[in-house]
């Protein structure tokens, strides 16, 4: 291995993050080259983006800001500056309209990731961003040298500014595998699964019903309550619904089912005092309050034999579940690059000069739109910070 070459700018990790940071500065006049450690760039968001690429949600910003909770106040300055106005225009900018569905998510119209990603590669080709597969962080040699794996062997580079955006640690395969908090010892919070499926010990009679999604619920873990639908699998439950409270749940929170939110308690008895006749139990329950074949199957595992007053159930169904999936089938993760590490610009503290963004930080939120939100107002605010940066 040769002497570090000295560079303008560095940015380790070509995810959203890492190339919103390559963008500021290099914007900013700084030559900038993006080491990423994948054969191609953004893989996450690519994988993201086929069933539909959430790019933020339209919330008023006190509830959007809300979702990141107890990271919301390090990160307001960050999305104060790039919320979910700005990320919208930014999409725009790119060439790509979006549109907002009815629950205030934001969407580009192609509905995919990958326009978007080439209009955004092809705009910091022309900014002379300079853009390096198969390079992987390998670690330190110094206070100002980096080390990378490359197909030609090691390299070292010595960047007058670099920013760090090196992913959590869940989809080890796009990229995302944690690896680089071995070269910050003592300066990170151990990963867990954020956004993840719970594992569930099905009983047999289950199995009818594995790939069932479950609608119109409300699920409730410490504290929280959320609307959306989940979706009963083989190894448990997963989904939007669960997502928003997964947080709460995998720190110990029970998970609790309002199998009809619309309705109240009262409502439930008086329907299901009906008479019965020669009906089924699953046939009134049907009949009674349209409880669906799923949500009938969910009641009967989780509280067979009902009581002959089976509302406060239906209104409350305590879930037994075996704990989340593990890190890497997460979408997301908690823990990562501590805060308090970090000054106001996220430059680390014990190295001057060097910045970090995205998911590589300890902040988690539900999805929805907020991450991707998150790891491009950290990128920015980190490129624009590193940008400016002088040695003292």
């Amino acid at each position: 291995m040769s002497g570090p070459a000295r560079i303008d700018a560095l940015v380790v990790g070509g995810g959203p993050a890492g190339l919103m940071a390559a963008e500021a500065m290099a914007g900013a006049g700084r030559r900038v080259l993006v080491a990423e450690a994948m054969p191609s760039p953004a893989r996450k968001l690519l994988m993201a983006g086929k069933t539909g690429l959430n790019l933020t949600r339209m919330d008023p910003f006190d509830e959007f800001l809300a979702a990141y909770g107890p990271a919301a106040a390090r990160l307001e300055p960050m999305l104060g500056q790039f919320g979910p106005a700005a990320v919208r225009d930014w999409a725009e900018g790119l060439g790509q309209p979006v549109f907002t569905g009815s629950t205030g998510r934001v969407y580009p119209r192609a509905m995919k990731a990958s326009p978007l990603l080439r209009a955004w590669l092809e705009r910091l080709g022309a900014m002379r961003v300079t853009l390096r597969r198969r390079w992987r962080w390998a670690g330190w040699d110094g206070p100002e040298t980096l080390l990378f794996d490359v197909p030609e062997g090691r390299r070292a580079l010595r960047p007058a500014v670099t920013v760090l955006a090196c992913g959590g640690a869940s989809w080890a395969r796009l990229g995302s595998d944690g690896t680089w908090a071995a070269h910050m010892a003592g300066r990170t919070v151990p990963f867990r699964p954020a956004n993840m499926g719970f594992n569930v010990e099905w009983s047999a009679h289950m199995e009818a019903h594995f790939g069932a999604p479950v609608k119109n619920v409300a699920l409730c873990a410490g504290g929280q309550r959320s609307r959306g639908e989940f979706v009963i699998s083989r190894r448990g439950l997963e989904g939007g619904g669960i997502y928003a409270i997964a947080a709460a749940m995998r720190d110990g929170a029970p998970l609790v089912l309002d199998l009809m939110p619309d309705l109240d308690i009262e409502t439930l008895r008086t329907r299901l005092a009906r008479p019965r006749g020669r009906q089924s139990l699953s046939n009134h329950l049907r009949r009674t309050l349209g409880l669906d074949r799923a949500k009938q199957a969910l009641l009967m595992e989780f509280a067979r034999p009902l009581p002959p007053d089976a509302a406060p159930l239906i209104k409350a169904l305590p879930v037994r579940h075996a704990g989340p999936r593990p890190l890497d089938e997460a979408i997301s993760t908690a823990g990562g690059l501590r805060f308090d590490a970090l000054d106001a610009g996220l430059m680390l503290r014990h190295r001057p000069g060097i910045f970090a963004a995205g998911e590589m930080l300890d902040w988690e939120a539900p999805t929805g739109g907020y991450l991707l939100t998150a790891c491009l107002a950290t990128g920015l605010w980190a490129g624009r910070h590193a940008a400016a940066y002088r040695p003292a």
